[in-house]
């Protein structure tokens, strides 16, 4: 099954914390279930020879297709002010698609603690 991946632009903050919850559905809407699939997630440089960080993914509800993906602030520290991300799901079959993709837009955070 070969899958369009949607669009989601992030902005975040340098040095902050971010979080996305997500659910994938299929085309009539319906959640998809990702009960023994695993998630991964990854920000790149546009060429992609340089990765900059792997979301933490938290499955909220995997019979809806709920997940979360998260940065903490130490990996958003690093990050230029553009860079690329997607979200691959492979499920039990080892059958993999990228579902969502998207630029990461980073501003800068100036209060520091």
């Amino acid at each position: 099954m070969s899958v369009q991946p949607g669009q989601h632009n992030i902005s975040l903050q340098r040095r902050a914390d971010y979080d996305l919850q997500l659910q994938f559905k299929d085309s009539a809407g319906t959640g998809i279930d990702l009960t023994g699939w695993t998630a991964y997630a990854q920000v790149w440089d546009r060429g992609r020879t340089t990765k900059y960080a792997d979301f933490a993914v938290t499955y909220i509800d995997r019979a809806t297709g709920q997940i979360k993906i998260a940065l903490t602030d130490t990996q958003t520290a690093a990050f230029p002010d553009e860079a690329y991300y997607d979200v691959l799901l492979e499920d039990a079959a080892g059958l993999r698609n990228y579902y969502l993709e998207g630029i990461v837009y980073v501003s800068e955070g100036y209060t520091a603690p």
